[in-house]
């Protein structure tokens, strides 16, 4: 692994133990024009949804312990976690217990995401604490924002919240639509390793 940015990432893991990606940020990477965001499920010691947004060649990635809402009036702690390799959003499967989030992973949504531009790249509207942006996926789509909050005395924490627009509802997504985007599996079939 050579991006620096993924050595958080490496120094957790056991890739002789773990089947997720080593990762490989250029060999993997979408154009440029078109960065992607990836929502995973992740039944670990606590079910939480990884948020993981594409700036340059890695993902900046959140835990979300209650998932997004689609409701403007939802604030969602997002707490920052380690930067993923792009090659992560689409690991589905099982991570072993004793190996570290141990437990399934579904990739419950997926698809492009469109930042805010307005003078400031991506990662500089990162570094300042405040992410606009749109997405376009299979169940999450419209415009969004992440704000860094010092709320419980955290660095590490962010509030995530859908905007104001025409995709706006009070309709919870996360129970209407539980299953996998990629594959349309459950938790429980993709941790019995069952095939669609």
């Amino acid at each position: 692994m050579t991006n620096s940015k993924l050595s958080d990432y490496a120094k957790k893991r056991d890739f002789e133990k773990t089947p997720e990606p080593a990762g490989e940020p250029a060999a993997a990477a979408p154009p440029a024009d078109a960065p992607i965001f990836v929502v995973q499920k992740h039944d670990a010691s606590r079910l939480h949804y990884d948020f993981r947004l594409q700036i340059g060649d890695t993902m900046p990635s959140w835990a979300v312990p209650k998932g997004p809402s689609m409701n403007p009036a939802d604030k969602r702690l997002a707490v920052h976690v380690e930067d993923h390799p792009i090659d992560y959003a689409s690991f589905e499967g099982t991570i072993p217990e004793a190996e570290y989030g141990g437990g399934t992973v579904m990739v419950w949504d997926f698809g492009t995401v469109t930042f805010k531009a307005e003078g400031k790249t991506p990662q500089e509207w990162l570094d300042e604490g405040l992410l606009e942006f749109e997405l376009h996926g299979q169940k999450l789509k419209g415009k969004w924002k992440l704000i860094h909050t010092k709320m419980g005395g955290s660095d590490k924490n962010w509030l995530l919240m859908k905007r104001k627009d025409e995709f706006a509802t009070d309709r919870d997504i996360l129970k209407d639509e539980p299953n996998s985007a990629k594959t349309g599996r459950t938790l429980e079939e993709i941790a019995k390793g069952s095939e669609t």
